[in-house]
């Protein structure tokens, strides 16, 4: 694991923060391909990129100091750490928020670029998660598994012990869905069947790995995570927009 990449004087590289580069890089060149089949203007894409970035951004954040109401209260330095102290499911709904702004600043279909997007959502997700195992946050249980790992002393992990390395389950979860999501949309195209299908998927997929996290910084909501408790009101609202999209079968209208 490398919390520091390299340095250059005084600039350091941090493995977190360069793999949420390289996931937004990522993110940015598939939605370009995808919306010059759509003949989407890029300079309507870098917008709306810019847009989630911000709005993800500031929606990890604050979840993230919401999690932590204590410490956020007394230091919110945190908010300029680009290094830790972001919430998945608050980058998520902060992209969301963002989006319906956008779209409606624009006047834009709104499913449209929702099922733009999703694909690339995941795919920076699963670069993301890399990030974390490199430094250390989001770890998993203490385990004795073949597979575990043990973090250095510089990481956000406790080290000198075992534990389950997560953030790659969660990786590899991320990128298989984003092949889904490409498959799906290949031979569908019918309204919000793909970001309906994201955030069915994606919030199963956080349920469980949840039961394999270690970190207390998560928060809990009685027995369960505060991510678990949030998939599940995010996977019935995938499952209602999924079952309203298969039911019309509107096709898409984006002049």
């Amino acid at each position: 694991m490398y919390s520091d990449i390299f340095s250059i004087g005084p600039v350091t590289v941090h493995g977190y923060g360069l793999l949420i580069s390289i996931g937004i890089i990522m993110a940015y060149a598939l939605t370009t391909v995808r919306a010059k089949h759509a003949k989407i203007d890029d300079s309507i894409i870098v917008s709306l990129l810019f847009w989630i970035v911000v709005g993800g951004f500031l929606g990890a954040k604050l979840f993230y100091i919401f999690v932590q109401l204590k410490e956020g209260i007394t230091d919110f330095k945190i908010l300029f750490d680009m290094r830790n102290g972001l919430v998945v499911y608050g980058g998520v709904i902060g992209g969301l928020i963002a989006i319906y702004i956008f779209c409606r600043i624009k006047k834009f279909e709104l499913i449209f670029y929702l099922d733009l997007i999703a694909p690339a959502v995941a795919l920076a997700q699963g670069f993301g998660r890399i990030g974390c195992f490199l430094a250390g946050c989001c770890y998993g249980m203490e385990s004795n598994s073949p597979i575990s790992v043990i973090f250095p002393e510089n990481s956000a992990a406790p080290s000198g012990i075992k534990l389950f390395p997560i953030q790659l389950f969660f990786s590899g979860f991320d990128f298989a869905l984003f092949f889904i999501l490409i498959m799906v949309d290949r031979n569908n195209r019918y309204k919000g069947k793909v970001s309906s299908l994201y955030l069915v998927i994606y919030s199963l997929g956080r349920f469980v790995l949840e039961f394999f996290r270690g970190d207390i910084e998560r928060g809990n909501i009685g027995i369960l995570s505060t991510s678990q408790f949030i998939s599940i009101f995010i996977f019935i609202s995938g499952i209602i927009f999924l079952l309203q999209s298969l039911k019309h079968k509107k096709s898409y209208n984006v002049n």
